[in-house]
């Protein structure tokens, strides 16, 4: 018999409450494993993806939520946008974390304070709450300054290209110039006549360099949005009349992993047990290199074991492309074949693009059939836009951005497009590369941008799975694992909801209004 005819029975299921919920991504993969799911999502057309799929939601900012007012929700999960930390090396991302961590830290101080009482605990929050809106407030007015500057400084660029075909320069003169102009590179000394215009620019540069100083020291509203799952969580263990969540789940990208690690500490002491763990997507059977940083919480003397591998992982190597201009990158080393997955299996192959693909057409007939092909990234490879890292159908995707529409498709090992039909990802084919089911309903605009901001549903099983049913291990965890993946494939949207406005709590079951 199979993993899939020996699983056992779904458990009781949870209601979870899902912040910054995207389109879906987690919220699928809690459906078919048999809980209730609710979603607060900003994002009017993520939030028409999550209507026309079914998917519970309220509509708004979370911060205009709180965890008093959904008070039956048992589970708390969430991956609040933290583009801020993600940019390596830079001060402004350093800066953001710090920022972060330094709040975090206020928290949980006085959360242990012996002596604190609610009202102390909740003062803290409103006045780092207040901090962070003046410096919005301010980084708001800052900003329209600088639209204002840059506003002149193109309009000073247009003078200076102006002023140069007058006198006749040509074309690549021209172009050299304002080349120079936005590099900030002195002009060459047959350019003096333009000395005048240039200083001006130049003196508009200053300016928007300062504004832009001033704009890193006060950070981004996102910096405060990272903040909210823990205030959640501190709220409910905390205020009287709210009970603690019986289990938290947290996804981010690796730069925000020294986030997790703090608030595991102040989880800790709310009476946690918990575990961050950096997944690789495609050691889970996602056919997309991604690393995510995860932080799984549960309420109690349950320890979380890191969640298993149940794929290998592969890593890139650089081939010649021959006479292809292309950057090649042929993903097709495994970091090994050693290593065994949660039943003591030997691990599966990661997979491939085309076998991800092939699946979603059993299912979906009318996808695209295409020879073998080689995707070219949007994206410049070493900060050079004209060198475009490259992956072959028979590797992994590489990790779908909002901007993976604008991947090219060509014929394998040249830079041949391939026809206009098979050129680009359709949205269910890029949706698929997510996991997402191949009948996923993505609705309104810039769908690409909600596909590469979602959770991977098949790494969230994996997920899910691990904190909410420890219970389950071994063959028992493996089934389980099997029979919600097939379940995912095989998902149909059931009929359409209406999206939720804040306010609107009648009848809802996560409120008990």
């Amino acid at each position: 018999m199979s993993h899939i005819e020996n699983a056992p029975l779904p458990p009781a299921g949870f209601r979870i409450l899902d912040l910054f919920a995207g389109p879906g991504g987690l919220d699928v993969a809690a459906h078919v494993l048999g809980h209730q799911i609710t979603g607060i999502e900003w994002d009017k057309d993520a939030c028409a993806t999550r209507a026309a799929a079914g998917m519970d939601t309220f509509h708004g900012d979370v911060r205009e939520y709180s965890a008093a007012l959904f008070p039956h929700a048992q589970v708390l999960t969430g991956g609040p946008p933290c583009q801020t930390f993600t940019v390596a090396g830079h001060g402004a991302g350093r800066r953001a974390l710090d920022d972060v961590l330094g709040y975090i830290e206020r928290l949980h101080v006085a959360v242990n304070t012996a002596a604190a009482e609610w009202q102390d605990i909740d003062r803290t929050w409103q006045e780092i709450s207040e901090e962070l809106r003046e410096k919005a407030a301010k980084a708001e007015k800052i900003k329209i300054e600088k639209r204002e500057v840059e506003a002149l400084r193109s309009a000073e660029r247009k003078v200076i290209k102006a002023s140069l075909q007058k006198r006749g320069s040509s074309p690549e003169k021209i172009e050299r110039v304002l080349k120079k102009l936005r590099a900030s590179r002195d002009l060459d000394p047959e350019d003096t006549d333009l000395e005048h215009l240039v200083e001006q620019y130049k003196s508009l540069g200053a300016v928007l360099d300062d504004l832009k100083a001033r704009l890193e020291e006060l950070g981004d509203e996102r910096t405060g949005l990272v903040l909210q799952p823990l205030w959640w969580v501190i709220e409910r263990s905390r205020r009287p009349g709210l009970k603690p969540y019986e289990a938290v789940v947290l996804e981010q990208v690796p730069a925000v992993m020294p986030v997790w690690e703090k608030y595991a500490e102040v989880l800790a002491d709310l009476g946690y047990r918990t575990r961050t763990q950096l997944m690789h997507t495609e050691a889970f059977g996602v056919p997309q290199t991604r690393k995510r940083a995860v932080l799984m919480a549960r309420l109690g003397e349950t320890d979380i074991p890191a969640v298993a591998e149940t794929h290998e992982r592969y890593r890139p190597r650089n081939v010649p492309a021959g006479s292809s201009a292309l950057t090649r990158q042929t993903d097709t080393l495994p970091w090994g074949t050693e290593g065994e997955d949660l039943d003591g299996t030997p691990k599966e192959a990661w997979v491939s693009m085309e076998t991800a693909l092939k699946k979603a057409r059993s299912i979906a007939p009318h996808l695209p059939d295409r020879p073998a092909f080689t995707v070219v990234s949007n994206y410049g490879t070493g900060g050079d836009p004209a060198t475009r890292g490259t992956r072959d159908h028979d590797a992994p995707s590489a990790t779908i951005t909002g901007k993976v529409s604008r991947n090219r498709l060509v014929h394998k090992g040249t830079n041949v497009d391939l026809p206009d039909e098979f050129g680009r990802f359709t949205d269910a084919e890029a949706g698929v590369l997510q996991t997402f089911p191949v009948a996923y309903p993505w609705r309104g605009k810039d769908r690409p941008q909600q596909i590469g901001n979602a959770v991977p549903p098949r790494l969230a099983l994996h997920v899910l799975r691990q904190v909410l049913e420890p219970q389950l291990s071994g063959k028992a965890a493996r089934a389980r694992l099997e029979q919600a993946i097939a379940a995912l494939e095989q998902w149909q949207p059931g009929d359409p909801v209406k999206v939720r406005e804040h306010g609107q709590w009648e009848g809802h079951p996560l409120t008990g209004k």
